[in-house]
């Protein structure tokens, strides 16, 4: 039986080939005891903070009566001032900033990257400055108005979360599992596929708009049979 092997120690690279050990000991040293309070170093206008910088959302509320009359307090303030509180929670032995907003009745607790964990969009690869036509403009514009909608109406599913789920519910069934592999999407010219996206949002009204005729005619049918 194989045993498990418990790694002590970690190697940190400080320059290209050249390491240090550091040792769980040394990971004790900066460890924090993990705390339920926000310390908050300021407020901000909300603009001020780019959203690449949000990572976990969290719900937050007081803990007692007495906070409760604090915490009513700083929502409304936030909300009628239009700022936002920056500040620090210890979570998991780290320190870690986060950042305090109004929420419907409550607050919201966003957790933050540290702005050097953010890389810069300079440092994206094979970002080229393209000048577009006025036709791919005009062609990118019409497909942008012809799918404008509400985000509630945007199905956000995991669709991921659903067929992992599928597959245990079979498992525990006992059915055979089948998988499906997709083909690749081919690689077509911009035009091309705006054209084709343009076309297929303009059907979908039409479609519904069949269907609806359809339903009436069946109706008008039943009331004459009747």
């Amino acid at each position: 039986m194989r045993k498990k092997i418990r790694l002590q120690a970690s190697l940190f690279q400080y320059e290209p080939g050249q390491f240090v050990i550091i040792e769980q000991e040394d990971l004790d040293k900066v460890k924090l005891k993990s705390e339920k309070v926000v310390v908050l170093d300021g407020f901000v206008k909300s603009e001020e903070v780019h959203h690449t910088l949000f990572e976990t959302p969290y719900f937050i509320g007081p803990d007692g009566d007495i906070a409760a009359k604090t915490y009513g307090l700083l929502m409304h303030v936030l909300k009628e001032s239009g700022k936002i509180g920056v500040g620090k929670v210890v979570l998991r032995d780290r320190e870690t900033p986060v950042l305090i907003s109004p929420h419907e009745n409550g607050m919201m607790m966003y957790r933050l990257r540290y702005p050097d964990e953010v890389r810069s969009m300079k440092e994206v690869p094979q970002l080229l400055e393209v000048k577009a036509d006025k036709e791919q403009l005009k062609l990118a514009k019409t497909l942008v108005d012809s799918m404008t909608t509400k985000f509630s109406k945007i199905e956000m599913k995991d669709h991921y979360y659903d067929a992992l789920k599928a597959i245990i519910d079979a498992k525990i069934a006992g059915k055979e599992i089948v998988t499906v592999t997709e083909e690749e999407p081919k690689v077509i010219d911009i035009m091309t596929a705006l054209k084709a996206s343009i076309d297929a949002a303009k059907k979908k009204p039409m479609e519904k708009a069949k269907g609806a005729t359809k339903a009436e005619e069946k109706k008008v049918v039943r009331r004459k049979a009747s």
